[in-house]
């Protein structure tokens, strides 16, 4: 299962749209005992850091409608979420899940990057949006990575 039903989990458990992050712990590691406190800590970070969760003075607020997703019963997310994906792994993820097979697309990144000379985030990025595939999200976490100040915009 994916990181957006662990996410939403503790919302919906709660029935609420914002928790601070000491509930959102206790939510998933004392209350259904899926990860260790230090687990839940890590796994709020990444969701910050894939754009599911924002951190707010009060607590954190996710971005997307908890109770749209629906948790299974015998649901326990893996220990892999806790890790971060990279811009591209994000970039891959969802032109695949658009239909793509994933050998095809990286070797097609692989040759934008080759003749265009941008990092490979930037081009996964172009190679998405040249087949509709929207990666808005990716495409600001790309332009991010990217040194700015060292490219002459004139």
């Amino acid at each position: 299962m994916s990181l957006r039903s662990a996410v939403a989990a503790p919302f919906v458990g709660r029935g609420e749209t914002r928790l601070a992050e000491s509930e959102f712990v206790v939510a998933l590691s004392l209350d259904r005992n899926w990860f260790s406190p230090e687990q839940a800590t890590r796994l709020a970070d990444v969701a910050v850091g894939e754009g599911l969760l924002d951190r707010t003075d009060d607590g954190l607020v996710p971005t997307f409608e908890p109770e749209d997703v629906t948790i299974p019963e015998e649901f326990v997310p893996s220990e892999e979420l806790l890790q971060q994906r990279s811009t591209f792994e994000r970039v891959i993820e969802t032109v695949v899940a658009s239909g793509v097979e994933k050998r095809e697309a990286v070797a097609e990144i692989n040759q934008l990057q080759s003749s265009l000379g941008v990092t490979v985030e930037a081009a996964a990025v172009l190679y998405a949006r040249r087949r509709g595939v929207d990666v808005s999200d990716a495409a600001e976490r790309a332009l991010d990575d990217l040194d700015v100040e060292s490219v002459d915009l004139s």
